[in-house]
């Protein structure tokens, strides 16, 4: 049975509305949330990588597939690789004027990122940072977003599941005038470690500028669980489940080139 891949889907529904910018944007983020298996010219390590630069009429790209099935297709025998998440890729690419196609030959989904798009996605990855904090509001009030945004925030974040299970969104008022809208997590335990609170946030910001809502601001806080606030934020707010991420024993499975967030490898 063929395998149908997230990007497969996001693809599929830029085909099916071409004008639709949320579609592309979407396909954006699927491709720099996933994994990609990196076409590699020869074995290496996890410190520096040496893709396969292919040659090309458009000029010079390398190669990156969703399914390690897909790279063994376009090869046609085993070949090295390394499993990278596509924002890795992209980010090292950033300003190369080099282009990354994503399974060429191998499936519907097959796209030809030129530099200029590499380069694009890198500044919107870049970009998606966390606003300054303005302050705790003077009162709360229902979201006034989309439940399409609670939907992609639900998705964005389900990575962090096993650390945090929900969280609450609501609408945020000071007696200025000024609005806006708030996401608290309950106080992250120590050993989630001291980037996952970043991590979270920019995760957030990540999914407002993909869904085309770079005007909004969501606030995110961690508060403990007895926190005077979070009744109210239980009640008039939306809940956000984050799905559990990967098992312990998926956690602790050894990691091939490059899977290790905190040791991205330098592409040569």
């Amino acid at each position: 049975m063929t395998t149908v891949t997230p990007f497969d889907l996001a693809h599929k529904a830029t085909q099916d509305a071409p004008e639709d910018d949320a579609a592309r944007l979407a396909l954006y983020e699927c491709l720099a949330d996933s994994e990609l298996f990196l076409l590699l010219a020869e074995e290496t390590d996890d410190q520096s990588l040496a893709p396969a630069l292919i040659e090309t009429e458009e000029g010079q790209f390398l190669m990156a597939f969703d399914l390690e099935e897909r790279l063994t297709a376009f090869t046609g025998k085993e070949a090295p690789y390394a499993a990278l998440p596509g924002r890795v890729i992209v980010g090292q690419l950033a300003g190369q004027g080099i282009g990354l196609g994503i399974n060429l030959g191998v499936a519907e989904s097959a796209i030809l990122m030129p530099p200029e798009a590499v380069d694009w996605l890198a500044g919107m990855l870049a970009e998606a940072a966390p606003e300054a904090d303005e302050g705790w509001p003077d009162y709360f009030l229902a979201p006034n977003l989309s439940e399409a945004v609670l939907d992609r925030l639900a998705a964005k974040l389900a990575p962090f599941g096993a650390v945090v299970p929900e969280a609450f969104l609501a609408g945020v008022g000071w007696e200025d005038g000024r609005q806006g809208h708030i996401l608290a997590f309950e106080t992250l335990p120590d050993a989630a470690g001291p980037e996952a609170e970043p991590a979270l946030a920019k995760a957030v910001s990540e999914a407002l500028a993909f869904a085309g809502l770079e005007g909004e601001e969501i606030a995110v806080v961690f508060l403990p669980a007895d926190d005077p606030a979070r009744p109210t934020l239980v009640e008039i707010g939306w809940r956000v489940v984050l799905v559990p991420a990967e098992t312990a024993e998926e956690a602790e499975a050894p990691k091939g080139p490059g899977m290790d967030p905190d040791r991205p490898p330098v592409l040569r």
